[in-house]
């Protein structure tokens, strides 16, 4: 069994106790901002006050309060961890160090995925001992979601989830030096969400400062709700709910409540005279934003940022194939999801029809889904951030395909975490129905990826060429 010991670290807000093993240090659920509590919910992130005595950082932290999900045949639970675990004090941190000493190692600070809606620090996906064994302090962040996390209400600080990742990179800056790492070198990633979010980051002059590069996997630089989509929303839930749309009305009301209208939220129809619905129907909660993330990088860091961006191959699968819904899927489908998504869905569904001639419906249906959520943002936001930066934009496409629901589940949404991770060899993550499938994770492309993230980390480089519209490289990971 392996010998676990429990070194103590002084922080400016208090004194916590941690764990160590094996793979290093490992300090959970410290607060970086007070608990949002009653109307403190739908206010920015107030300075946590601080603690007496030794906190215990060996626990995990309580989570964001969020529905449960359901992917049909596929176990997403290592993906979305175990659920609303009660508790007021959620937004946490987590850091898994090498050792909380004075070495000034790079920084790493993860942004879970999960629809706006769901996610959490407690992921088993989120392991950081690799990150740890390559001498990288990685933190994992917990942020606000669904109604108190992103509802757009008269009254209340817009993107309330996005300030509270400003205030834990704040607390990353001011704090990551006792556990060992260098607040000059830090690198924001996330996934989907998560992903999305670190790239309204780039765009967001109050990040200006807090961090030296950005990885966004599987996100999107357009996938923000304008003013209009968002009131949408806010109108729903304040009908579902009998109350005004205002932050005074909702701040009355307990998360139990909100998280019971959320079905009543699903299936609206966001489309405008001007704007197409960024997430097809799949969250109605997104940032919301006049601009777009890639139309607004001038405002922002990002010109001073290194990026690391890409997508999935089959991206779309994951919404299809757990739920038996790819090979039944028409050509009136995939119709259907570019008319929701794209100003032009007839020209959308023949270019790709003419990019994969023998491709099946549900096949069609995956690509088109990919591209709306996914695909058309990243490359806008690559192209816009090479224009901006200088070329310090590298971009990569993950071609993997799991062998999971018989081998269908293919390079989809997620699949490529356990290979960031480094942890793809994990038996949780095998067998028909894990995100994985039932055989061996291909030799080396686990440490393949994690290495070059770990080295776009310290330098800038992931270990191929720079990005460029008219040279656009496009390095291939597990195709």
């Amino acid at each position: 069994m392996p010998q676990h010991t429990y070194p103590v670290v002084e922080t400016p807000a208090g004194t916590v106790r941690g764990r160590r093993d094996g793979s290093g240090e490992l300090y959970r659920a410290i607060p970086y901002a007070a608990a949002p509590t009653g109307p403190a919910r739908f206010a920015p992130p107030a300075p946590h006050p601080g603690w007496r005595g030794v906190r215990d950082g060996t626990l995990p932290s309580p989570t964001a309060p969020q529905p449960a999900r359901d992917f049909g045949r596929l176990d997403m639970t290592p993906y979305f961890g175990p659920g609303w675990i009660r508790g007021e004090e959620y937004l946490t941190v987590d850091v898994h160090t090498p050792a909380a000493d004075t070495g000034k190692r790079p920084v790493m600070v993860f942004v879970h995925g999960g629809g706006f809606v769901t996610g959490s620090t407690r992921a088993a996906l989120y392991d950081g001992s690799a990150f740890a064994r390559d001498d990288v302090v990685l933190v994992t962040v917990n942020y606000r979601l669904g109604i108190p996390g992103f509802l757009d209400l008269q009254g209340a600080a817009a993107n309330r989830g996005l300030l509270d990742l400003i205030a834990a990179l704040g607390w990353v800056r001011d704090t990551v030096s006792v556990f060992g790492g260098d607040p000059e070198n830090v690198t924001i990633f996330g996934q989907s969400a998560g992903a999305t979010l670190t790239g309204a980051l780039l765009a967001t002059p109050e990040a200006k400062g807090l961090f030296r590069r950005a990885i966004i996997q599987s996100g999107s630089g357009t996938g923000a709700f304008i003013p209009e989509q968002a009131q949408r929303v806010t109108a729903a839930a304040a009908a579902a709910l009998g109350v005004e749309p205002t932050a005074e009305a909702f701040a009355a009301i307990p998360d139990e409540r909100f998280l019971e209208i959320l079905p009543a939220l699903g299936g609206l129809d966001l489309r405008t005279g001007t704007a197409t619905d960024p997430l097809v129907g799949l969250s109605p909660f997104s940032l919301v934003l006049p601009v777009q993330p890639a139309d607004g990088l001038a405002d922002g860091p990002a010109a001073d940022v290194d990026l690391l961006i890409g997508t999935n191959t089959e991206e779309g699968h994951l919404y299809l194939v757990p739920q038996g819904n790819l090979e039944p899927s028409t050509e009136a489908d995939v119709l259907a999801v570019a008319a929701r998504a794209f100003a032009d869905p007839e020209t959308v569904v023949a270019r790709h029809r003419a990019v994969q001639p023998d491709a099946t419906p549900g096949e069609l249906r995956s690509a088109v889904l990919g591209e709306a959520l996914f695909g058309a943002g990243t490359t806008r936001m690559a192209q816009a951030h090479t224009r901006i930066s200088g070329g310090r934009t590298h971009v990569y496409s993950f071609g993997y395909r799991s062998t999971a629901l018989n081998g269908r589940l293919g390079a989809a949404h997620t699949v490529e975490l356990p290979f960031v991770f480094d942890i793809a060899d994990k038996p949780w993550l095998h067998g028909d129905t894990a995100l994985l499938g039932p055989g061996p994770a291909p030799a080396g492309l686990a440490a393949r990826m994690h290495d070059a993230w770990i080295a776009f980390a310290r330098t800038g480089d992931p270990g191929w060429a720079t990005y460029d519209p008219q040279r656009p490289v496009v390095q291939i990971l597990g195709g």
